[in-house]
């Protein structure tokens, strides 16, 4: 290919990267900007994550064989096309009610374009780059959706609140909705692969990965054990997804290998995904939510996302030209070496902490972002090929799960440990505070005195030292929550590589008795 119609198609990856990225974000990153401009509560904004990601998660199922049986052409435009319509119909929603029906339809929109985000990457390489350099490019591209989306933000909501930030999302689409007809992908033979058993399986797991999506968006908001209709929604989601089961159980030619997907290396697989979507959630959720605790914005964080851009996409780089099959535990080692080394590194924030001091702790949890995932994916792809081709869709289902509501999953638990120990710091803190305190007195005095040219009354005075030694109390405890939360991440990924290192010792121990068995029986033999 041309060197400058594979730029194209380099180009078509990256808009339809940053396209998903920027809608999946945009809610999450701008939510008390967004609080004022619908007039509502934080967790009434966060309906618009839950309904982008209730069909999300699940719908790229259904989209591979869908593209197999009509054409990845006609699935490419046609998928753009939709992408395009749904984001125009930002502008129709003035409301808070309206908005979230459109974020619905986004949310099913956006679905295909991950996919063609991979395939557009994909199409110009040569086969021998194409799960390397490809794969880890393609990643990286995903993987700068977010910092991307919190660096452009607050320019977005200076140009016009809720409707300049959708404008950057109309923009994205119609610059992907060009390069797509102007650079059609290779279409492969088409093949019937849907059977109707195929749908009713479709739609139990979409309705059970959408219901569980909804609660681990919103279930620390409304408090897991307080909102009755957050256990109910988890019933209904584990009921449908085992009918689900119970019927591909049953199937000749399974929508998806319910057998594969539990067995122990898949299960291993799927494992460490999950576990590195939970650690990964200290870079999402854990600095900018530290920071935005203590009244910074995501404008007085611009050069720290910027460090996290340039990071993530040094680490694509690096991968994309010394990955190999082999190196995979190398990469992964070193990761979560970083891993660890950034998370104790945040773990000792201050009040007074300012973006510029987690520089070097972002850059390396960033880098470390882009060199783990595309490892996994390799070899997650080499198992299911070497299967057979019909495992790849299996494959997808795991990988893509483990991304979409294991990133879900990880910022749930990340801030749900962050609120109860935010709550635990409260109390301890509170209790170290007495009247009798000669110290408190004297704070509680000098905060009370700096009202002394606005108020006159000394009970309104005390009132507000009252007030404002609370505000610092509450702010103390947060820092302390997060600190908590970071200090976890490093145990957790900690835990993660001594348990990888004792598998990769187990594989050489058992590769080198191997050897040495076959040895000796070549002796015997000669």
């Amino acid at each position: 290919m041309h060197p400058l119609r594979a730029a194209g198609y380099f180009a078509a990856s990256m808009v339809l990267a940053l396209s998903q990225g920027f809608g999946q974000a945009v809610i999450s990153a701008n939510a008390q900007q967004l609080q004022g401009s619908f007039g509502a509560t934080r967790a009434e904004v966060t309906w618009l994550v839950a309904a982008y990601l209730a069909p999300n998660v699940s719908l790229t199922l259904a989209l591979v064989k869908i593209r197999a049986q009509y054409g990845l052409r006609n699935f490419a435009e046609l998928s753009i096309l939709g992408f395009l319509l749904a984001s125009f119909l930002n502008y129709a929603a003035g409301d808070l009610h309206t908005a979230i029906a459109v974020r619905f339809m986004s949310g099913m929109a956006a679905a295909p374009m991950t996919t063609l985000a991979f395939l557009y990457m994909l199409e110009p390489l040569p086969p021998q780059r194409k799960m390397t350099v490809g794969l880890s490019l393609a990643m990286t591209l995903l993987f700068l959706g977010t910092p991307f989306t919190q660096l452009v933000s607050p320019h977005l909501l200076d140009v016009g609140l809720w409707h300049g930030l959708t404008a950057l999302e109309v923009a994205l689409a119609m610059i992907g909705f060009g390069l797509i007809y102007m650079l059609p992908l290779s279409s492969p033979p088409r093949e019937r692969v849907i059977h109707s058993l195929d749908i009713i399986s479709y739609l139990l797991i979409a309705i059970g990965m959408g219901a569980a999506a909804v609660v681990l968006t919103l279930g620390n908001l409304y408090w897991w054990l307080e909102a009755p209709w957050l256990g109910w929604l988890l019933a209904l989601s584990v009921a449908v997804l085992a009918l689900a089961a119970s019927i591909e159980l049953n199937r000749k030619d399974p929508l998806i290998d319910i057998r594969w997907l539990t067995s122990p290396p898949i299960l291993h697989f799927s494992g460490a995904l999950l576990l590195f979507r939970i650690v990964l959630a200290e870079q999402t959720s854990g600095a900018p939510g530290l920071f935005r605790a203590l009244g910074l914005g995501n404008e007085q964080m611009q050069t720290m996302f910027v460090v996290v851009l340039a990071a993530t996409l040094a680490g694509g780089i690096t991968c994309a030209f010394l990955l190999k099959p082999n190196r995979v535990p190398a990469f992964h080692v070193v990761a979560l070496l970083l891993i660890i080394a950034g998370a104790l590194m945040d773990s000792g924030a201050t009040s007074q902490t300012r973006p510029e001091q987690l520089y070097a702790s972002q850059a390396m949890l960033g880098f470390a972002s882009a060199i783990f995932l595309p490892p996994a994916a390799l070899t997650g792809i080499t198992s299911a090929l070497a299967k057979g081709r019909q495992y790849l869709l299996s494959f997808i289902i795991v990988f893509l799960t483990t991304q979409k509501l294991g990133g879900v999953l990880g910022s749930a638990i990340f801030q749900t440990f962050v609120t109860l120990r935010n709550a635990f710091h409260v109390t301890r803190l509170s209790e170290t505070l007495t009247m009798t305190d000669p110290a408190i007195t004297e704070r509680l005095s000098t905060l009370g005195g700096a009202y002394g040219s606005v108020l006159t009354d000394k009970a309104a005075m005390s009132a507000q030292g009252l007030s404002s030694l609370s505000g610092t109390v509450k702010t103390e405890a947060s820092v302390l929550a997060y600190n908590d939360a970071f200090l976890a991440v490093a145990v957790l990924a900690a835990a993660a590589l001594l348990a990888l290192l004792i598998h990769v010792t187990s594989d050489w121990l058992r590769a080198r008795a191997k050897a040495r068995r076959e040895l000796s029986a070549a002796a015997q033999a000669a």
